[in-house]
């Protein structure tokens, strides 16, 4: 399937929300977190915590974000987009953590987060958010 010019350009967009995420996230800038999610957003934490709206998702930020980051240099890659409409798209993302000098910190576990985004007046926002934590494989 060829991706059209107009459609790389959404994608480039919506990457640019996810690389937003992340420098908010390692910088621990609640407010510039907070403005990438619609009013009404609804955002499950990784550990299954439900938050409706823009300000239930900025104080449940304040409380958890600052020093959360120290030592760890967070990685939020955007894995695949589906656009369900031409204004709407699911985001699969890695999420990953690494030390300054850039070891994989292996106990802090892998994300899956899955974005649900929607174009509000030509900007993509958070609209629908699971944050979810990848189970270790069994050992055989």
């Amino acid at each position: 399937m060829t991706i059209t010019h107009e459609r790389q350009a959404e994608i480039a967009a919506i990457e640019q929300v996810v690389a937003s995420v992340e420098h908010a996230q390692r910088h621990e800038l609640v407010d510039e977190f907070v403005a990438l999610f619609r009013e009404d957003a609804v955002w499950t934490t990784g550990a299954g915590k439900l938050l409706l709206g823009r300000d239930a998702i900025a104080a449940f930020t304040r409380e958890v974000l600052p020093g959360a980051m120290k030592d760890l240099i967070p990685s939020y890659e955007v894995v695949h987009v589906l656009f369900i409409r031409p204004d709407v798209a699911a985001v699969k993302v890695r999420q990953r953590y690494f030390s300054p000098d850039g070891a994989l910190v292996a106990e802090m576990g892998e994300g899956s987060p899955l974005y649900v985004m929607s174009r509000e007046a030509g900007r993509w926002l958070l609209t629908a958010n699971q944050n979810t934590l990848v189970a270790a494989d069994p050992q055989p």
